[in-house]
Formats: C-alpha cells, structure tokens, sequence
C-alpha cells in the first residue's frame, strides 16, 4: 500500500527529515521558528519552547525536530496541515547561506534526497489514485449497466401483462388486432428496438387510405415493415399478398408478418416466393409468447429468423425450437 506524505511521514521521510530540518536552522530557536511558522499546533511548540528554557544544553536541535514530528504524527488528520507546510517549507528550501557553512553541502543534499522521496511517493499515490479512478468507474459502469437492466426488466414486464391480457379479450377481430398492434408494439419497445407506430398512407386524388402499415421497427440497421393478424382461421395467401406488395413498393424494407392464427401452406409458400427479392419472416403468437416465457432476446429471435430466411429460405422457422 502507498502512504499519503502529506497524511502521515513514513519512517524513510521521517529519518530524513529529523536529519535535515537542524541543518536548514542554525539555532535551537531557530527550529522552534520554524515550526510555529509552519502552523504546529501551540501546544507542541509552546512545550518544546519551555523544554529549551529551562534545560537548553539538555536538548538537542536532532532531538527536538524528532519529538514535534512524532507528535505531529501521533495526532493524525488533525495535524495534516501543519504536516503539509512543514513538508513544503523543507522542499522549497532554498536559502542555503542562511545554514552553517559546514553544513550548507549536506543540507542540499538532504534537501534534494527529500525532493526525490516526494516525488517518487507522489507519483506512487497518483497512481493509486488513477487505479481507485478505474475501479469506481468500472464499479458506477456496472451499477449502471445494472439500473438500465432492472428498469429495462420492468418495462418487458408491463408490455407482458398487456400483452397476456389480449388472450382474454372478447372483441371482434378488427378490435383484437389493434390491440395487438399497440402490445407488440410496446414489446419491441421494451427490448430497446427502435419502434415507429401503426400509420397509414392517403392516396393523393381523392383514394382515401391506400396503404395500413401496422408498425415499423429498426433492427440492426435494417427496416421493418410489421403486419399483424389475429383471425379466427389461418393467414392464407389472400391476406399475406398485401403485406408482400408493400414489401416489393419499397427498397431495403424487410418484412416482419405475424398472425394470432398460424398460416396456411400457400401462405408459407408465398412467402417463401418472395425472399429472392425480398427479406421477411413469418411468425405466431405463440412463438411471442415462448420468447417471453423462456425469458429470451426478443430482438435475437427476430434476427435469427431472417437470418434462416436468407440463408435456409425458410421464413417459418422457429429458432426457440431449434
């Protein structure tokens, strides 16, 4: 562990400057000087002061720079100032011609050996530091990768309940298809896929509602046409045809179908057609409610069937089954 030298003088720097401080002062009072300028606690000097009174020639200059900074020591956080400017006045020590002449060469000496140990402990805290700086960065980083989880786990639960509420519903079919709009809508949302909600185009002349986009997500950097069917009967061909001519009146837009009622196999096939054009996959309620209930990844389970679209020509394929 490295030790804060303006905390606490470690053993190295404490011998070094018991060692240096009485040559910097040529006289015992010099050193009581200087360590009432340097903020020592009155107590401390005022002792030291009395000690050198009464007894002068029973005290040395050596012995009364040891007994202050053992003091200063031995009171912790409450002496870290004067622990600093003591520190400070030894480093930026500079008028040597104020020393003994016989002492002014091992002063500077002394002085600079200081000036090392200072650095080499500083650089050795700031580096300490700079780890201490990485460690609660990473720790806020997975605190926040953890918040953004926990609030997105909130948000699948509440499109979950709205969704699993859609199975108790007796509305009619057009009712119970805007319903399933809006909560799997809300479900793309929740998984963080870029979701733009149900529109529709107006023809210009007069021709009312040409086009009834049910959603749009963005995957991966790639566009999504949603249709959504909930039907008494299975998609067939007849109700798949529209979604696919949307498809083809649009570059780069893939097409994501899903039915509440399974699809026939001319339905399948249709789509199965149109993958040399275009990308698109079929899915099923019941493939929604397993990605849910498995607690998996509802934008894998999309990409992965586009991806068995494309490479397997298989647009039906369920990757939770696989």
């Amino acid at each position: 562990m490295t030790v804060d030298i303006t905390y606490h003088f470690p053993p190295d720097l404490f011998r070094l400057l018991v060692d240096t401080i009485p040559l910097l002062n040529p006289g015992k009072k010099d050193v009581v000087t200087f360590f009432r300028g340097a903020g020592v606690p009155s107590d401390i000097v005022n002792a030291l002061a009395e000690r050198l009174r009464q007894s002068p020639k029973d005290i040395n200059k050596y012995e009364m720079v040891r007994v202050v900074l053992e003091r200063l020591n031995s009171r912790g956080e409450a002496t870290l100032t004067a622990r600093r400017e003591v520190l400070r006045r030894v480093v930026e020590f500079s008028s040597f011609e104020s020393c003994w002449e016989s002492d002014r060469l091992p002063a500077k000496g002394l002085v600079a050996s200081i000036r090392e140990v200072v650095q080499q402990k500083d650089a050795f805290t700031r580096m300490e530091q700079e780890r201490n700086k990485e460690r609660q960065a990473r720790l806020a980083e997975a605190e926040r990768i953890a918040a953004e989880r926990r609030e997105k786990l909130v948000r699948i639960d509440t499109a979950k309940k709205e969704f699993y509420a859609l199975f108790g519903t007796h509305a009619t079919p057009q009712v119970r298809g805007k319903l399933l709009e809006t909560a799997v809508n809300n479900l793309f949302a929740a998984y963080d896929i870029t979701v733009r909600h149900a529109f529709h185009l107006v023809g210009q002349e007069g021709q009312g509602i040409i086009e009834q986009i049910d959603g749009v997500i963005v995957l991966q950097g790639h566009v999504y046409f949603v249709e959504m069917k909930w039907y008494s009967t299975p998609i067939g061909r007849a109700e798949i045809t529209p979604h696919i001519v949307t498809l083809m009146n649009r570059a780069e837009v893939r097409g994501l179908f899903i039915s509440g009622s399974g699809y026939t196999e001319p339905a399948i096939q249709a789509a199965r057609d149109v993958l040399q054009h275009k990308v698109m996959a079929l899915a099923t309620l019941e493939e929604i409610v397993q990605v849910l209930e498995e607690q998996a990844d509802l934008a894998d389970f999309v990409v992965q069937k586009m991806q068995a679209s494309q490479t397997h020509r298989n647009p039906f394929f369920n990757p939770l089954s696989s």
